[in-house]
């Protein structure tokens, strides 16, 4: 699936917003409409290293997908790369944009893209309409996105790790 992409301007500082989006922990806050059963795979929510697994629903579908931070310029660009689908065969990515833009505004963009090396994979997302689901669900994200950080409201719910504690003894 081709790239998809969402933009929207935001009223806050760029640093800010930058900051938020690197923390892998608080995008179940503004994703949680098409993304579900979130977990991180480390304790360690930012930095490059830091990945979570996740269940992303494009009809006719709902795939278990990775991703991981590889590249930071602070400020500026987040790099994720990962994989999803059946056997983790379908490498994914996505990249954030934050630009500067004019006055007090500062513009956030997102880039989402899939490689599909099966044609069966191909296939499922051409006829499923991938691209249109993605790219809807991207610009609500987005549009959640600069709700949440200009009312200036801490995210609702922490996001547990993978592999952690299961049962309640108090121990995270």
């Amino acid at each position: 699936m081709g790239p998809v992409y969402a933009e929207v301007e935001l009223d806050v500082p760029r640093d800010l917003a930058y900051e938020f989006v690197a923390d892998l922990g608080n995008r179940p806050a503004f994703t949680d409409h098409f993304i579900s059963d979130f977990r991180l795979s480390r304790l360690g929510s930012t930095g490059v290293g830091a990945g979570a697994r996740y269940r992303i629903f494009a009809p006719p579908q709902a795939l278990w997908v990775d991703t991981t931070i590889t590249a930071l310029d602070p400020g500026r660009r987040i790099s994720e790369r990962g994989s999803g689908g059946r056997h983790n065969r379908i490498p994914t990515a996505t990249e954030w944009e934050f630009l500067e833009g004019p006055g007090p505004l500062c513009t956030a963009r997102v880039t989402y893209w899939t490689s599909p090396a099966h044609h069966l994979d191909r296939a499922k997302d051409v006829l499923g309409g991938a691209s249109i689901w993605y790219e809807r669900d991207w610009r609500t994200a987005m549009r959640r996105l600069r709700d949440l950080l200009e009312s200036g409201e801490a995210p609702a719910a922490k996001v547990g790790v993978g592999g952690g504690n299961r049962y309640a003894t108090g121990v995270p």
